[in-house]
C-alpha cells in the first residue's frame, strides 16, 4: 500500500528540467544570436557567429560547468571575447565587467614569454586558454570542490 502512494506520488510530480538545460535556455534568451544544439555526454552544443565552436559541459568528475569556445581565427576578436564574457557571467552568477577582464587576461597572456598553452586563476575560476597555428580557444570552468 505505501508503494503504491509513493508511486503515485512519483507519477503526479511535474517534470523538471536539467540544471544544465535551464543554463543553456537562459544563455539562449540573453545572448542575441546563441542557438542551442545537440546535448550528449553531459555536453549542450551551441552556435553563435562569432564562435567556430561552442558548448556547454555539464557536472564533470573535476568541473561543476564548464564553457569551451574556440574562436575562428588565430587572434580571437573583442566580440569573441565579449560572447565568451557574457556566457561566462551567466553560467557561474558573476558580473559581466569581471568576466570579460578575466578573459581577456587569459587571452592576452597567449605569446612568446608565457607560450601557447595558458592556464590562469580569476575569480575562483579555472580558465585555460590554448592556441594553434590557425585557431584559438578558451575553457572556462569551476571545480567541484568550490
Amino acid at each position: 500500500m505505501l508503494v503504491a502512494i509513493g508511486l503515485l506520488a512519483l507519477a503526479t510530480s511535474p517534470a523538471r528540467a536539467d540544471r544544465c538545460d535551464d543554463l543553456a535556455g537562459q544563455l539562449k534568451n540573453q545572448i542575441e544570436g546563441l542557438t542551442v544544439g545537440k546535448t550528449a555526454a553531459n555536453v549542450i552544443y551551441l552556435s553563435h557567429p562569432q564562435a567556430k565552436q561552442l558548448s556547454l559541459g555539464c557536472s564533470g568528475r573535476s568541473y561543476s560547468n564548464q564553457l569551451f569556445a574556440k574562436a575562428v581565427g588565430r587572434k580571437p576578436t573583442p566580440a569573441f571575447m565579449d560572447l565568451v564574457a557574457s556566457g561566462a557571467a551567466i553560467i557561474f552568477t558573476l558580473p559581466k565587467d569581471d568576466m570579460l577582464k578575466g578573459v581577456t587576461r587569459c587571452i592576452k597572456r597567449m605569446g612568446l614569454i608565457h607560450g601557447d598553452d595558458v592556464t590562469t586563476r580569476y575569480r575562483r575560476l579555472d580558465m585555460h586558454c590554448v592556441r594553434t597555428k590557425t585557431e584559438a580557444s578558451i575553457a572556462v570552468s569551476r571545480s567541484t570542490d568550490q
